[in-house]
């Protein structure tokens, strides 16, 4: 399976420009995916390995203070609320849930992964709102509301299994160390919640209309852009801590559909198309890292 595994994410795309609608009804399967997949990946994690960076501070700030200029640059070079929206609420998206198997993958360590997975999608709970108070269509929604809204989105997914598999390690040894041998399997199931999440993502492409063509060019132009420019600052950054493939899986690699939805609750809803065309750029990419992984591998 190892040779083929480089070739998921383009079939994964394929899936889901050919079954984008069937895929699309199967979204709700998702969360229960990524549950499954943290799960049985934070089995694995030394719980008393795990601790904040610099790499970490970095990458968070990054996100922070990124997103929030360059809303205020767009907005000064004369974008329209779309644009200006979609890059806010793409360089602010939190990282997949599922960037631990991608990046172990590839060699990252996987106790950094974890930390920032949990870091990072707390931080977006907290300034996401913070943002969306001035900015999009609930600016009258109240601060803990919105908070709420995020972070039960992202808890459950997210904290639960954390926070369950850190149970285990303490209170239940034997059945953690059973189900983190089962861990291989969570590359089955990223693939499957990939091509439901990609199949979502494409449906959502088909839907949102023609109107505001000029709007969506210069979104799937900024997409290619920041995602070549996060892949790119995470590595650097993650180099300077020892990880370079962590700092650039975690500030590159995207959760797709958190973005989407974060768009349609708090933006103008064609915003979440920079998050929808981000997610295809982000995994030719990784198709493309893992290709090259494996080709090394194999010549060595």
């Amino acid at each position: 399976m190892k040779r083929y595994r480089s070739f998921v994410l383009p079939f994964a795309i394929l899936a889901g420009l050919l079954l984008h609608s069937q895929l699309a009804a199967l979204r709700n399967v998702t969360p229960y995916l990524i549950f499954t997949i943290l799960l049985l990946n934070y089995t694995a994690v030394d719980m008393k390995k795990m601790k904040v960076t610099g790499l970490d501070i970095w990458l968070l700030l990054f996100q922070i203070v990124v997103s929030i200029s360059c809303y205020g640059l767009a907005k000064l070079f004369g974008a329209d609320d779309i644009v200006a929206q979609g890059i806010l609420g793409g360089v602010l998206c939190p990282v997949a849930a599922s960037v631990v198997v991608m990046a172990t993958m590839l060699g990252a360590n996987r106790e950094t992964v974890t930390t920032y997975t949990i870091l990072g999608n707390l931080m977006v709970a907290i300034v996401a709102p913070i943002y969306f108070s001035f900015i999009g269509t609930q600016q009258d929604m109240p601060f803990l509301q919105s908070a709420w809204l995020i972070f039960r989105r992202v808890a459950p997914t997210i904290a639960l299994p954390f926070f369950l598999a850190w149970g285990l390690q303490r209170l239940a040894p034997k059945v953690n160390t059973a189900l983190s041998r089962y861990k291989g399997f969570t590359f089955y199931l990223w693939a499957l919640a990939l091509t439901i999440t990609l199949g979502q993502t494409i449906d959502f492409m088909f839907l949102s209309g023609k109107e505001h063509l000029d709007s969506i060019l210069l979104l799937g132009g900024a997409s290619i852009f920041f995602c070549i420019i996060q892949f790119a600052v995470g590595k650097w950054l993650g180099g300077k801590y020892g990880d370079r493939m962590a700092g650039g899986q975690l500030l590159g690699q995207k959760n797709s559909a958190m973005g989407i939805w974060m768009a349609n609750i708090y933006l103008v809803p064609l915003a979440s198309v920079f998050p929808a065309l981000y997610s295809i750029w982000q995994n030719l990419f990784n198709s493309w890292q893992l290709w090259r992984k494996d080709h090394n591998d194999r010549r060595r």
